[in-house]
C-alpha cells in the first residue's frame, strides 16, 4: 500500500452509495486517505435523497458529479470497494477488493436512504480503523 492509502468506491450509477461512502471517508479520515468514486454506468446527477441524507450529517455532496469507472482508477487504488456493480469492475493482482452489499437508494426518499447512509458510515469507520494505524 502507498504511503497514503487510496480507496475507490464503485457502484453502477455513482450517484448514491459510492458518493455517500466517498464523502464519509474523506470527512472522517480528515484527508489521511485518498478517496475516489466512480460508476460503471454513471448517472446524470447525484441522488437528491443522498444529498439530503448527507446534509443531515453536515456533509455537502451537492456539487459531486458521477464519474465513469476507468481501468486507471482501479490500478491507482489500494482498496476497491464495489457496491452492486457485479463483474464490471476490472480486477488486478495485489489490490484489496471488497463487495459491500447495500440497498440501492435510487428512486427512494430520504427516509429510506437514512438506514443505507448509516450502514455506510459504520462500514467507513471500520475501514478507517483497518487502514490507519
Amino acid at each position: 500500500m502507498s504511503q497514503k492509502p487510496t480507496v475507490l468506491f464503485v457502484c453502477v450509477h455513482n450517484a448514491g452509495r459510492s458518493q455517500m461512502a466517498a464523502a464519509y471517508l474523506a470527512h472522517l479520515s480528515e484527508g489521511r486517505i485518498e478517496v475516489r468514486s466512480a460508476g460503471s454506468a454513471p448517472g446524470d446527477a447525484v441522488n437528491p435523497a443522498a444529498v439530503e441524507a448527507m446534509a443531515e450529517e453536515g456533509i455537502d455532496i451537492s456539487a459531486a458529479v458521477p464519474k465513469i469507472l476507468t481501468t486507471e482508477a482501479v490500478q491507482e487504488s489500494d482498496v476497491v470497494i464495489t457496491m452492486g456493480c457485479g463483474d464490471t469492475c476490472p480486477v488486478f493482482p495485489g489490490k484489496r477488493y471488497e463487495d459491500w452489499v447495500l440497498e440501492d437508494p435510487a428512486g427512494k426518499g430520504v427516509d429510506s436512504v437514512r438506514p443505507i447512509r448509516d450502514d455506510i458510515k459504520a462500514r467507513i469507520q471500520t475501514l478507517i480503523a483497518e487502514l490507519l494505524p
